[in-house]
C-alpha cells in the first residue's frame, strides 16, 4: 500500500524543512570568517556587519542553489564578494590610481628615505596601527582588493579565488599582483605619516 498525495507532501516539506535547517546551520558556523572577509573588503565595522547580513539574507533566500557537497565557505564568499562589487559600483569611487614603478620594496625604500637607519619589519608593524592598515586596504581599489583579501588573508588558492570571482586563474594572478603593490605603496604612505 503507497502513500496517500498528502503524505507524499508533508514528507516532502519535512525533508526540506530539516535541509534548510541544515544549510543554515553550516552556513552560521562560518560567520566569522565571513565576517573576517568582509572587514577586509571594507572601511568600517559598520560596512562590514551590513556587507555580511546581506550576505546571510540572500543566502538563506537562495539555499537551495547551493549544491550539497560543494564548497559553502566558497560559495558564501562569492555572494559576498558580489555584493560587495555591486556597493562599489553603486558607489562610483574612482580611485588615485598612480604608477607603480618602485618595486616591491616600495614600503622599505620609503622608511629609510625618512628614516635613516636599516628598517626591519618590527618597526614597521610597531608603525601601523589596525586602522591604518584597515584603511589602506580599503584604498585599494575593489577588483584588487578582493583577489588580495581572498588569497593573502582569505587562504584560498588561487582556482578558488578564480571560482569565486569568477575571472580566469591569470586574472587572479595578475590583480593580487598589482594589488600588494598598490597596498604595499598605501601601507608605506600610511607609516612614513606616523613616523
Amino acid at each position: 500500500m503507497g502513500e496517500t498525495a498528502p503524505e507524499t507532501e508533508a514528507r516532502k516539506l519535512a525533508e526540506d524543512a530539516r535541509d534548510r535547517v541544515r544549510f543554515e546551520e553550516e552556513a552560521l558556523d562560518l560567520a566569522d570568517q565571513v565576517y573576517r572577509v568582509a572587514r577586509r573588503l571594507v572601511s568600517s565595522r559598520e560596512e562590514a556587519e551590513d556587507l555580511m547580513q546581506e550576505t546571510y539574507a540572500r543566502a538563506f533566500r537562495s539555499w537551495k542553489s547551493f549544491q550539497p557537497g560543494t564548497n559553502l565557505r566558497a560559495w558564501l564568499l562569492r555572494i559576498l564578494t558580489n555584493l560587495n562589487i555591486d556597493r562599489g559600483r553603486r558607489v562610483q569611487r574612482s580611485p588615485d590610481m598612480q604608477p607603480l614603478e618602485e618595486g616591491d620594496y616600495f614600503l622599505y625604500n620609503r622608511l629609510e628615505e625618512t628614516g635613516g637607519a636599516n628598517p626591519d619589519e618590527e618597526r614597521v608593524v610597531e608603525r601601523l596601527s589596525q586602522d591604518d592598515i584597515v584603511g589602506a586596504l580599503s584604498a585599494v581599489p575593489h577588483n584588487f582588493r578582493d583577489v588580495v583579501v581572498l588569497v593573502d588573508i582569505g587562504d584560498f588558492s588561487y582556482a578558488d579565488a578564480a571560482q569565486i570571482l569568477d575571472v580566469p586563474v591569470g586574472t587572479v594572478m595578475s590583480r593580487l599582483h598589482r594589488g600588494r603593490r598598490i597596498l604595499k605603496r598605501e601601507l608605506a604612505d600610511r607609516s612614513v605619516v606616523e613616523g
